[in-house]
């Protein structure tokens, strides 16, 4: 395979890094996934230019605009497939696509799902997922968070990235630790349902509310576990920050 940049290289490794540990089976033992590394398409714009400099033949200008057209189509396409997996899953866990970026400050939203054209997002609220201190869904969670493997199954090359996030109650450490078991284990039910994506899990502790941990009604906002399905390495964003 030609390699076309290094610095799209460099910077694909770099994206590579914010994706955190696989999510990990009961002790120690980690899921048995395909092993091949997924390389993603650049997205848009970074796309045109790395196509428009690398045309054979013409002016330089003139690859770059061929580039451009071509990288945003590139891009269009992979924000309809983010829209169309956003319904999808919604369908499959009997709600609809809220991208309202409110909806995840109103008490009664206990299951969100919205989308960019970069990743599409499922967030379950902690009270519908665990016991109180526990990292262990309920069976209920567990029946619901198996569901969105309907949808995987047609999207086998999405990456999924589950995270974690505890109010601010407790050390950080003793919170980084619960929120990356709580993510490690609804990594396992996504898997352990058929799903033959590549899966990732990770804890932000408290670093990343949606509001001030000032009352026990906003630690309740803050108490969730996310779920990420990105189209490709590009795609992933730092989730912690």
């Amino acid at each position: 395979m030609k390699l076309i940049n290094t610095k799209f290289l460099f910077s694909s490794a770099l994206i590579a890094t914010m994706i955190s540990g696989c999510a990990q089976k009961t002790g120690n033992e980690t899921y048995d996934q395909n092993q091949n590394a997924i390389i993603g398409t650049t997205l848009g714009a970074i796309a045109g230019v790395v196509l428009g400099n690398n045309v054979g033949g013409g002016s330089k200008s003139r690859n770059k605009v061929i580039g451009a057209v071509a990288g945003a189509a590139i891009g269009g396409a992979i924000g309809y497939s983010m829209d169309k997996q956003a319904k999808e899953v919604a369908q499959s866990l009997n709600t609809n696509v809220n991208n309202n970026p409110n909806a995840a400050l109103d008490p009664n939203q206990d299951l969100i799902v919205s989308n960019t054209d970069n990743y599409v997002k499922i967030m379950f609220r902690d009270d519908m997922m665990f016991e109180t201190n526990s990292a262990n869904p309920t069976a209920s969670a567990s029946a619901k968070i198996a569901k969105i493997n309907s949808v995987l199954q047609k999207y086998p090359n999405t990456l999924v990235q589950v995270v974690g996030h505890t109010d601010s109650r407790g050390s950080h450490s003793y919170n980084l630790n619960l929120s990356n078991q709580r993510a490690t284990n609804v990594g396992n039910i996504i898997f352990n349902s058929g799903a033959q994506n590549q899966i990732f899990s990770r804890g932000c502790s408290f670093d990343k509310p949606v509001a001030l941990n000032n009352s026990e009604a906003n630690m309740g906002l803050n108490r969730r576990v996310e779920v990420y399905l990105y189209p490709n390495q590009e795609s992933v964003i730092d989730v912690c920050k």
